[in-house]
């Protein structure tokens, strides 16, 4: 699956559900803070989705996007405990990007892949709308929390540093 497949994937779902959501356009952009600011969003109500690798026992490895509010880190511990794991890292790149269907920095916080359990922080939700890559560097998507919780149905877990 290419970024665009995965794109036209994400605003056809976004569009089948009735979700309320805009497309923004902005230079080419994988860090979070950087397309808040060509966007015009706080980054605070940024989703970015991060793809993390959880060893559980020692033939079992889990995979989870974790969606966490834009200036947080994820708490590797956290994550690592709410999958009775004994280790949790980044997933490699190329890994994290075939589960996603897009590169690493335009991850949305969606999951696609049913290899993907999707977990999201509870301060990504407290804002009205939340923003998103939109599994290209190119566009972001503003969509109403509401909606997001609603269409992506994720699991709600305390992930970030705190």
């Amino acid at each position: 699956m290419t970024s665009d497949d995965t794109y036209r994937k994400l605003t056809t779902l976004l569009d089948e559900r009735g979700a309320a959501y805009r497309v923004m356009e902005h230079p080419p952009e994988g860090n979070t803070e950087a397309v808040s600011l060509h966007a015009g969003y706080d980054q605070r109500q940024a989703a970015k989705c991060i793809v993390v690798m959880v060893k559980v026992g020692k033939k079992e490895t889990r995979y989870a996007a974790i969606v966490l509010p834009g200036p947080k880190r994820v708490d590797f511990a956290k994550v690592k405990a709410l999958f009775g794991g004994t280790y949790a890292s980044f997933a490699p790149r190329e890994v994290a990007e075939e589960l996603a269907g897009c590169p690493v920095g335009s991850i949305p916080p969606f999951s696609f892949d049913e290899r993907l359990t999707l977990v999201v922080d509870p301060e990504v939700l407290q804002h009205p709308e939340v923003f998103f890559n939109a599994a290209r560097l190119d566009r972001s998507i503003g969509l109403a929390t509401k909606d997001y919780e609603m269409i992506a149905q994720p699991q709600v877990e305390a992930i970030s540093q705190t």
